[in-house]
């Protein structure tokens, strides 16, 4: 009887140990979501404000620059990230292993380009240090800016520098002008910088995605649809609440409020509906702008081969997003 009872209370322990590691065993990591200070990126952090993501399953990333989100990616450092449509397509040509699951922000005047004062035009840039970062879509902005002036790269200094070196070194003197873009671009049109070029002027071609790895969406699956939820329940109330957003997103971006809803005047921010279409490619404006930029990164060398870019466009999420 001794010997039966001790057995059974071993079995019972041993069924409780095994219970409880299955317990333990299944809980996911958080999704590991990268950004940077873009003001298109922020209805991501809006939504994390306004408690629409479980931080448990959700978590963003902040980072300086693209160019760290995209080598944090490759080190699977992150599962996701918003990125500029180039960088998604490098990736996409390398790896092989991302998709493109939302449209976060078409650039209408985002993207700028900022001279001294004294420096009049785009063509007053021959000989002039410009700086800009070392990331793909840097090169296609000023190369495009320089193009539509009849003017090459060859015409200018290129001093490179990264996205928090930009307000610094233009007023330090370090450069003559400066690519630029979110909280940088608006400090330095407000210390009186003048604008010489900005996206508006080569309309639908500066593109901010989110996009994600595949082994995310085959382990994470759940938790992206509640990040893809989140942030379109965040654009709605940016647009119904603008001011109480500002100053929830002027938190973060250290700007003022004002600053921030003028900001998001360069920016056209496709809501659900639009991208469904954009995505599902019932709207061929995204493919066919994305076949002109994979032509121009190749010939350019900014991207190792061709690919076909509708084969990185995933419409599963907003396709079946809640607001």
């Amino acid at each position: 009887m001794k010997f039966l009872k001790y057995f059974t209370l071993n079995m019972i322990i041993v069924a409780l140990v095994i219970t409880l590691t299955n317990c333990t065993t299944h809980i996911s990591p958080p999704l590991r979501i990268g950004a940077n200070l873009w003001t298109g990126y922020e209805t991501l952090y809006l939504a994390r404000d306004l408690g629409y993501y479980d931080q448990k399953l959700i978590k963003l990333v902040d980072y300086p620059s693209g160019t760290e989100e995209v080598r944090a990616y490759r080190n699977h450092e992150i599962e996701g990230a918003g990125l500029s449509i180039d960088q998604a397509l490098v990736l996409a040509a390398t790896q092989e292993n991302i998709k493109i699951i939302t449209i976060m922000d078409i650039s209408n005047g985002g993207d700028v380009i900022l001279g001294k004062p004294e420096i009049t035009d785009i063509k007053a840039l021959k000989g002039k240090r410009v700086g800009v970062e070392s990331t793909a879509l840097g090169a296609f902005f000023i190369d495009r800016a320089l193009e539509k002036n009849q003017m090459s790269i060859k015409d200018i200094q290129l001093v490179s520098l990264e996205l928090i070196e930009h307000e610094q070194a233009y007023k330090q003197g370090k450069v003559d002008a400066v690519v630029t873009f979110g909280p940088a671009r608006i400090k330095l049109l407000a210390s009186g910088a003048k604008l010489l070029f900005d996206s508006s002027q080569i309309p639908g071609e500066i593109v901010d995605v989110l996009a994600i790895n595949t082994e995310a969406i085959a382990n994470n699956y759940d938790s992206i649809q509640s990040l893809i939820n989140g942030r379109f329940r965040a654009l709605d109330y940016l647009a119904k609440n603008p001011h109480d957003a500002a100053i929830r997103m002027a938190k973060r971006t250290k700007v003022t409020p004002k600053q921030i809803l003028e900001a998001f005047k360069g920016l056209d921010q496709p809501n659900l509906i639009q991208n469904q279409k954009l995505l599902n490619k019932s709207d061929p404006t995204l493919v066919n702008g994305m076949k002109k930029l994979v032509k121009i990164m190749v010939e350019n060398k900014l991207m190792p081969k061709t690919i076909d870019p509708a084969s990185i466009l995933d419409d599963r999420f907003v396709k079946n997003a809640k607001l």
